[in-house]
């Protein structure tokens, strides 16, 4: 595929997708967004692809926010748009059965912090920067801040953030359990792969199960112990089960099939 705002490269079954708006400081607007889309549902399809890292183009940003340009003159009914759009955006990349990382290098801040919140795993450049500013500008976080930073960090911790609209450096989201992982600039890539390899070697059925399950447990009208009874059960009917009871039995490395 080839995307104006999106740069993409699948090697060894991993999709690098690279935010190509460095002019913007890789900025998220609405072809951002529906770019984002058409990728994740190939991610969804196509089953060369294994698994994804999220980042963007140069060492100063990740995703510096929203496009403020772009909505400085909406309406009320434009606006409730444009959350509910990147709402569904970011659904489908949470959701995504295939392990998503978010390489994070530089500044991710408004959109781009919610971005990396929507990916299943974050990992910090050591020039990493995490906030989201949104009340400086009048507004509240659009894109489930206000839900994932709770998740991921706790109410209070989340509050202050997103009261104060404070910046903080890779070492306190690591300290805040904002991300996973922090490496050298230099080697954020290198980590990214060898992480996704790691994960690349066990049950990717068992994979997508365990992205459901935990999904589930912040999912309204869903109950995430009931979901993990009947994930656990229906693994009972996959070829991965067979393979993989039967690699530990016979002492051996286990060779998913996937199915």
């Amino acid at each position: 595929m080839t995307f104006e705002t999106l740069l993409t490269d699948l090697e060894n079954g991993i999709l690098t997708v690279t935010l190509n708006r460095p002019q913007n400081l890789n900025a998220l607007n609405t072809r951002v967004f529906s770019e984002l889309r058409a990728v994740f549902e190939d991610v969804y399809e196509n089953d060369d692809i294994k698994s994804v890292i999220i980042t963007g183009m140069g060492e100063k940003a990740f995703a510096a926010g929203a496009d403020i340009k772009e909505f400085s003159a909406y309406n009320v009914e434009q606006g409730k748009y444009l959350a509910a759009n990147g709402h569904e955006v970011f659904f489908i990349i949470e959701r995504c059965p295939k392990p998503v990382i978010a390489a994070v290098n530089g500044f991710a801040l408004g959109g781009g912090c919610e971005l990396a919140m929507a990916c299943h795993l974050r990992v910090a450049a050591e020039n990493a920067r995490f906030g989201q500013p949104e009340v400086n500008l009048g507004l509240t976080p659009g894109y489930a801040g206000t839900q994932r930073l709770v998740q991921l960090i706790g109410k209070g911790k989340a509050l202050a953030l997103l009261m104060t609209a404070d910046m903080v450096k890779a070492e306190q989201a690591l300290e805040l359990g904002l991300v996973n992982h922090i490496v050298p600039q230099a080697q954020l890539y290198a980590f990214c792969y060898e992480l996704l390899e790691k994960i690349g070697t066990k049950s990717p059925v068992a994979i997508a199960g365990v992205i459901e399950c935990v999904n589930a447990y912040y999912e309204e009208g869903v109950d995430g112990f009931k979901k993990e009874v009947e994930v656990f059960g229906n693994c009972f009917g996959t070829e991965d089960f067979k393979e993989g009871t039967t690699a530990f039995m016979e002492k051996r490395t286990a060779e998913f099939p996937g199915k």
